[in-house]
């Protein structure tokens, strides 16, 4: 036996009354734009930064 009993019965016909005006609206944020950015470092400059943040999240 485990810590409890399990009844199916009392898990089916089960109503939920929810006020949608409380839900979560998961699209509220969602963009549709582009992105850019303008830098002085060369391409070469961002993989080598690039390469010394991976060697400090390796020690």
């Amino acid at each position: 036996m485990g810590f409890g009993s399990y009844d199916e019965s009392e898990q089916k016909d089960q109503n939920v009354d929810a006020d949608g005006s409380k839900a979560v609206n998961i699209h509220e944020s969602d963009h549709d734009g582009e992105v850019s950015f303008e830098t002085e470092l060369s391409t070469g400059d961002l993989v080598d930064k690039l390469d010394e943040m991976k060697d400090d999240d390796e020690e």
